[in-house]
């Protein structure tokens, strides 16, 4: 009884403090014979300080308060309130002016609602009122959570989150108790594993590849109208895939009575034929219809037995194998029932009664089509073979790059004396002096015609001229030469092809050039035909062969033939000569991968000395009796490949488009400033790429 009457005096207390706070809280008259208490909350327009200071009391909770928390609550109860309850009705007044309380411990926090998933709160699974902020974590394990945030944002109050991670396929949520609670039970209702029916429709007569494209075909219109008029409706999608190996149909409907209606057409279609042979025409997309054609021959006539023989019947011919135009047929072999009965039905394979039946394999090349007429078996055999076959082929770009660096330098330097005297008494001539060099380079030869001399500094001395051998010539006395001479080439080449998977390409740059093999001369006095030349032309400048071999793993197999020729010379009696550097080779390289096929590292040194015996050898002065000249030539040859995979049609049209804006700007570049001479015609410019209808820019 002590105990109850502390009680009532608390709430006397209680009262008094909350009537600075223009509130008041009325205890019972009698004290309470219950275990708990019952407060009358009476707060009009109470500052929220005050308020908190009354919970403080009755409930025996910690807080503190937010210095951003503002504000009056207004708290009428006409019934007394449990003492257990008055936390929660004080819960429910500050989640409507926007605040809540957040418990960390033995602390209870007041803040602003939008702050509460900053703070820690009670834990899931430990009771917690129903306005108290808590942060839950639900895991999916049928829906995407990234799906479901749309739908369940609304039901969120705005100051709090929901999150989805989609590696976990998990939700995060922040908000109040009890409306996690209501999400919980919304989340476990959508999170069910879709009932919808799957199927596997095993065909026994039709091909599942033909009956699937059928089956698409007759639902897919409905299916595209209906989400054009009405939205997407989940209960009319559906999704049907053939698999070959065991030639049925997986098929997937949200609707069973759709599943019901695709199960009743497939059965139409997979009906028996009256015929033993069908029929069928397989348009192809990609492949070549005359060489899918052998393929499919050599398949069959691999894979039936040996063709059955009646005594006295004779043997059947051997497939055509020339596969030009309407393709070539068979005979095998093959049971006697058309629904598939086993080889141990067929009996003895000398037995009359096993029956010998025709199958066809023709190619139609201006259709590119195959024709096929066997039986359904059989075809539907051949016709997963067509659907594997019928891929489309990847394509390679490959560039390459020749660059050839070479840097030549000669030199010479000599001097040359000559000393014609006159003619004696005697009738005789004396002349003396050295002469080294070829022409244009030797004392003698430029006397004779000083026009000759060769390139470089040519200093002499003259005396007029001089009568020798009956021939004028200049009187020249000394000829000093000098001459350096250097020579660079930087020549670069980037011959580019795009063929197909395992398939040749070839390039040719350059000039068709003749070369004598063979002549004839008339003699002087023979009567023969008139004289003539037998001529070889060949292919002299930049030549690229390759056949690509793409892997599963992205490595391009490369067989390379690269050849690059120039004419060197063409005055040679012999005929022309000509340079040639080749690389022939089988490389492995990896997709976009630079690699370098061979190269040439050349450095050559050539000198020579030219002297008069014993004078030549003298220091200082046997420079006049000597003549010098030296050569040096550096030539660096590398060769490049880089090899690039087009896979689909996207990345071929960026390639193309790339190298037709680089063509079009060096055309621009290309276009002469217009003058006095030059008149200002419109230049011949490639059109601008169209854009596609799905580009973005």
């Amino acid at each position: 009884m002590k105990r109850y009457w502390l009680q009532a005096m608390a709430a006397v207390l209680v009262a008094a403090l909350a009537a600075g706070a223009g509130a008041t809280v009325a205890a019972p008259a009698n004290p309470p014979l219950a275990p708990e208490d019952a407060v009358t909350l009476n707060f009009v327009n109470a500052d929220i300080e005050g308020v908190v200071k009354a919970m403080a009391e009755v409930t025996g909770k910690n807080f503190v308060l937010d210095p951003r928390v503002k504000g009056t609550v207004n708290i009428i109860s006409a019934q007394p309130v449990a003492r257990t309850a008055v936390y929660d009705v004080f819960l429910s007044a500050l989640r409507l002016q926007g605040f809540t309380a957040v418990e960390d411990r033995n602390l209870v926090k007041i803040l602003p609602e939008g702050d509460a998933k900053l703070h820690r709160n009670a834990a899931h699974g430990q009771p917690a009122a129903s306005d108290a902020i808590q942060t839950r974590v639900f895991t999916l394990g049928h829906q995407s959570a990234v799906q479901l945030v749309p739908t369940l944002r609304p039901l969120v109050a705005p100051n709090n989150t929901i999150t989805a991670l989609q590696d976990s396929n998990t939700l995060i949520i922040t908000d109040y108790a009890g409306n996690l609670e209501r999400l919980a039970g919304i989340i476990a209702a959508i999170d069910q594993p879709e009932d919808a029916g799957a199927a596997m429709i095993v065909l026994r007569h039709a091909s599942a590849l033909d009956a699937a494209r059928t089956i698409n075909r007759l639902f897919a219109p409905a299916a595209q109208a209906l989400k054009t008029l009405q939205g997407s409706d989940p209960t009319q999608r559906i999704a049907v895939i053939a698999d070959a190996r065991s030639n049925s149909l997986l098929v997937r409907a949200m609707d069973p009575a759709r599943l019901a209606q695709i199960r009743q057409f497939v059965a139409m279609l997979d009906s028996p034929t009256s015929a033993a042979g069908n029929v069928h025409v397989v348009h192809l997309k990609n492949a070549e219809a005359v060489k899918l054609a052998e393929t499919l021959r050599g398949i069959h006539m691999g894979s039936v037995s040996s063709p059955v023989q009646t005594s006295g019947s004779p043997m059947p011919p051997d497939a055509d194998a020339t596969g030009a135009g309407a393709g070539a047929s068979f005979t095998s072999s093959l049971q006697a029932s058309a629904g598939g009965s086993s080889m141990s039905d067929m009996g003895d394979a000398t037995s009359p009664v096993a029956v010998s039946t025709a199958g066809i394999i023709q190619a139609d090349a201006a259709t590119n089509s195959i024709i096929i007429t066997a039986p359904d078996a059989i075809y539907n055999n051949l016709r997963a073979v067509v659907e594997k076959l019928d891929a489309r082929r990847l394509q390679v770009y490959v560039e390459a790059l020749i660059v050839e660096l070479s840097a030549g330098k000669s030199g010479e330097f000599g001097i040359q004396w000559q000393d014609l005297g006159g003619i004696g008494k005697s009738g005789t001539q004396v002349f003396g002096g050295t002469n080294f060099g070829g022409v244009g380079q030797n004392i003698i030869g430029i006397a004779q015609n000083p026009a000759s001399a060769g390139p470089g500094l040519n200093i002499g001395t003259m005396r007029g001229t001089v009568t020798v051998g009956g021939e004028q010539i200049l009187n020249l006395g000394l000829l000093a030469r000098a001459l350096e001479t250097d020579s660079n080439a930087n020549i670069l080449s980037t011959p580019t092809l795009l063929t197909l998977d395992n398939e040749e390409a070839r390039i040719v740059v350059g000039q068709n050039v003749p070369f004598i093999t063979g002549q004839y001369a008339v003699s002087g006095a023979a009567t023969t035909p008139s004289p003539f030349q037998t001529i070889e032309r060949k292919d002299v400048g930049l030549t690229l062969k390759i056949r690509p071999q793409i892997s599963e793993g992205g490595v391009v197999r490369l067989q390379i033939y690269q050849e690059v020729s120039s004419v060197a010379d063409t005055a040679n009696p012999a005929g022309v000569i000509t340079n040639t550097r080749s690389i022939e080779s089988t490389v492995l390289v990896d997709d976009g991968q630079i690699i370098v096929l061979g190269g040439l590292i050349q450095d050559a040194v050539n000198g020579g000395v030219s002297k008069v015996p014993v004078l030549g050898s003298i220091p200082l002065l046997g420079g006049l009796f000597r003549y010098n000249n030296h050569s040096r030539t550096k030539t660096n040859l590398m060769v490049f490949l880089r090899p690039t995979i087009l896979r689909d049609s996207q990345n071929a049209g960026a390639l193309a488009g790339e190298r037709y804006d680089y063509i079009r700007g060096e055309q621009l570049r290309a276009d002469p400033v217009p003058g006095a001479v030059h008149r200002n015609d419109p230049l011949p410019l490639l059109p601008n790429l169209p854009v596609a209808a799905d580009d973005p820019q």
